[in-house]
C-alpha cells in the first residue's frame, strides 16, 4: 500500500473530507488532493503531523505495505490486528470505523449516565400493573374503600401513567446512545493508546459488575418467595399483596442487571469482546430486527386486550410477562443466528 492510499484510508476512517484534513494540517485542499492522487509527496513535517493526528507511526506512513488501515496490520484470511485490538472482515475492502480517544471517552461516560435512566424505564414498566392488581384484589375482598370498578380505574390510570413515563424515559435517553449504535454493528478501529485505558476501566468495574449480577439474580429468584408463602400464611390480604411484592423485587433485580450490564457492555463494545465480536455484531443485526418486531406485537396485543375485552388486569400483566418471555426468546434467536453463521 502506497503513502497516497494510506492517507486516503486514514482520512476516510476518521470520516473527514479533504478540506477537513487540510484544515488540520493548515494547508490547502489541493495539496491533500495531490498527495492522494500520487502527484506529490508531503513534506516531512506534514508526515509527522499526520502521524500525530491519526495515531500512527511515521514508519507506517513511509513504508509501503500490501495492506494497512491503522498503525500496523497483521493477519491472514481476512483477520487484522491493530494496536492490540482486532477486527475480522467479511470481505476484502471492508474497513473498520475509526474511533478517536475523545469519542471513546464520551461513549463510556454517556453510557454510564444513561444506564441508570434506561434501567429506571424498564423498572417502571415492570411495576406498572402493581397498583391495578393490588387495588382490584383489595376491593374484591373488601379491604378497599371503593368499588371494584373504581379500584380498577385508579389502578389503570396509575399503570398508564407509569408506562407513559417509562416510554418517555427510554426514548429520550435512548437517543443519547443512538449516535454510537455503529459500535454494536460495525467493526471499529481504536486510536492508539485507547485499548489499555478501556481495559483498566473494565478491570476497575469488574467487582461492581459481579456484585450487581449476584444481587440482581438473587432478587429475581427471591421474588417467588412471597408467592410461596401464601400457601402457609392463609391470609387473603397477603395473597393480594404478594403479587405486588413479586413484581417489585423482580423490577429491582432487573434494574441492577441492566445498569451494570450496560456499563460492562460499553467496555466490551470498544474492545470488541464478548457479545460484540465481529460474528456477534452480525448476529445482533438480526436480533435487533426481532426485538423491534416483538415489542410492536406486544403493544398491539396490549391494545387489543385492553379495548376489546375491557379487562384491565389481563392487559396490565402483558408487559411483565412479555418482558420475561423476551429474555428467553432473545437467547434462543441469538443462538440460532450464531449457529447459522458457523455453517
Amino acid at each position: 500500500m502506497t503513502l497516497a492510499e494510506k492517507i486516503i484510508r486514514l482520512r476516510k476512517g476518521r470520516g473527514w473530507s479533504q478540506e477537513e484534513l487540510a484544515g488540520q494540517l493548515e494547508i490547502s485542499r489541493q495539496s491533500v488532493s495531490k498527495w492522494e492522487g500520487g502527484v506529490s509527496i508531503p513534506e516531512l513535517d506534514k508526515i509527522v503531523r499526520m502521524s500525530e493526528i491519526f495515531g500512527v507511526t511515521t514508519d507506517y506512513l513511509l513504508k509501503e505495505e500490501e495492506e494497512g488501515t491503522g498503525q500496523e496490520w497483521k493477519g491472514t484470511e481476512g483477520e487484522a490486528v491493530f494496536s492490540g485490538g482486532s477486527a475480522v472482515f467479511e470481505k476484502e475492502g471492508e474497513e473498520p470505523r475509526f474511533v478517536s480517544m475523545e469519542e471513546a471517552g464520551a461513549f463510556m461516560e454517556v453510557t454510564k449516565k444513561v444506564s441508570g435512566w434506561i434501567s429506571l424505564g424498564v423498572f417502571l414498566c415492570i411495576i406498572s400493573p402493581i397498583c391495578l392488581i393490588i387495588f382490584g384484589g383489595l376491593a374484591e375482598y373488601g379491604f378497599f374503600p371503593f368499588s371494584e370498578n373504581a379500584a380498577g380505574g385508579i389502578g389503570l390510570m396509575i399503570l398508564l401513567a407509569l408506562v407513559a413515563a417509562a416510554v418517555a424515559i427510554l426514548i429520550f435517553h435512548g437517543f443519547k446512545l443512538s449516535k454510537y449504535e455503529y459500535m454494536e454493528k460495525e467493526p471499529i478501529l481504536l486510536e492508539a493508546g485507547i485499548i489499555q485505558q478501556v481495559k483498566e476501566r473494565e478491570e476497575a468495574f469488574e467487582s461492581e459488575f459481579r456484585m450487581g449480577i449476584v444481587i440482581g439474580v438473587m432478587l429475581c429468584i427471591g421474588g417467588v418467595i412471597p408467592i410461596v408463602t401464601t400457601a402457609f400464611l392463609e391470609s387473603l390480604l397477603w395473597e393480594v399483596l404478594s403479587v405486588g411484592v413479586l413484581l417489585f423485587l423482580v423490577a429491582c433485580g432487573v434494574y441492577i442487571l441492566i445498569r451494570v450490564g450496560m456499563i460492562k457492555g460499553s467496555y466490551q463494545k470498544l474492545l470488541q469482546e464478548g457479545d460484540y465480536t465481529k460474528k456477534n455484531k452480525e448476529a445482533s443485526r438480526v436480533v435487533s430486527a426481532f426485538a423491534g418486531f416483538y415489542w410492536c406485537t406486544v403493544t398491539a396485543v396490549f391494545l387489543v386486550v385492553f379495548f376489546r375485552t375491557e379487562n384491565g388486569k389481563a392487559a396490565g400483566l402483558i408487559w411483565p410477562v412479555a418482558g420475561v418471555f423476551f429474555g428467553a426468546l432473545y437467547v434462543v434467536v441469538k443462538g440460532v443466528v450464531m449457529r447459522e453463521k458457523k455453517r
